[in-house]
């Protein structure tokens, strides 16, 4: 018989975890339920998913209950989790600001709290999922946890005083990629490129890239001094993006991000 493994809320992410759990059938059992009941049939006429009636009647039925969902909907969902939670049972969260602390003063102390922080591209099982553990979860849960995740990309352990900042650098940054594959692309438009051959340009060119540096192991400035040839295109390039303060631009916007991503745990916590 496989893990048991209930998810609440089945939106993008939740949704995003259900698929890549199925993709090991014989692992992992998997329940859900979403208060959209549209969204949980949805998934039960195409993936063998049992739908769950209610969240007491999952967690009560789950090895493991992943909770994805917005943090404002967080605590309706933890008291009806803490009526029939197991202290067995690793309650796992997916949702950004909340400390474990949070969880634990819920659900109470003896629970098995896990925070992660995935991102998006996992819909396509190309995502980064960045996990702290609660002091109760076993060197063998841990590594469940691990295998649960890395269904939907990689996984890496952080100290949980990093994960407010690890929002800004994995969660919420493809969100500033796709704003630089949408400017890369009006560009090659304005030049008389068609729309949709940019799109692809434009994807495939950061697609590839990000490959680099990820499988060279090189710095990333050693594989940008790669490309600028002396008097070169590149360069001018490079020069217009630092004149119109293109690394400050990123750096800013994360330090932005990692701020609002504080004051929701804090706010949540009071």
């Amino acid at each position: 018989m496989g893990v048991k493994v209930g998810v609440i809320g089945t939106g993008n992410m939740g949704g995003a975890i259900i698929k890549g759990l199925l993709s090991n059938h014989t692992k992992y059992e998997v329940y859900a339920f979403d208060i959209n009941k549209q969204l949980t049939e949805r998934l039960s006429g195409e993936y063998p998913v049992t739908a769950m009636p209610s969240i007491q009647a999952l967690a009560e039925k789950s090895d493991v209950v992943i909770a994805a969902v917005k943090p404002q909907n967080m605590e309706s969902v933890l008291k009806e989790c803490s009526k029939t939670l197991n202290r067995s049972t690793l309650f796992v969260s997916v949702a950004v600001g909340l400390p474990i602390a949070y969880y634990s003063k819920i659900l109470g102390s003896d629970k098995k709290i896990v925070r992660t922080m995935p991102n998006t591209p996992a819909l396509v099982r190309e995502g980064v999922t960045v996990i702290s553990f609660g002091n109760n979860v076993t060197s063998e849960e841990k590594q469940l946890v691990k295998e649960i995740f890395s269904c939907i990309g990689i996984v890496e352990e952080l100290d949980e005083s990093l994960m407010s900042e690890v929002t800004a650098l994995t969660s919420s940054s493809p969100a500033y990629v796709f704003m630089m594959i949408e400017a890369m692309a009006d560009a090659a438009v304005q030049s008389g490129i068609p729309r949709s051959l940019s799109y692809r340009l434009a994807a495939q060119a950061v697609l590839g890239s990000a490959k680099m540096v990820l499988e060279t192991k090189k710095h990333p400035a050693e594989l940008k001094d790669m490309v600028c040839s002396p008097a070169g295109t590149t360069i001018e390039a490079v020069f217009k993006l630092e004149e119109k303060g293109f690394r400050n631009a990123i750096m800013a916007a994360m330090k932005e991000c990692t701020k609002r991503a504080i004051e929701i745990g804090r706010g949540m916590m009071e």
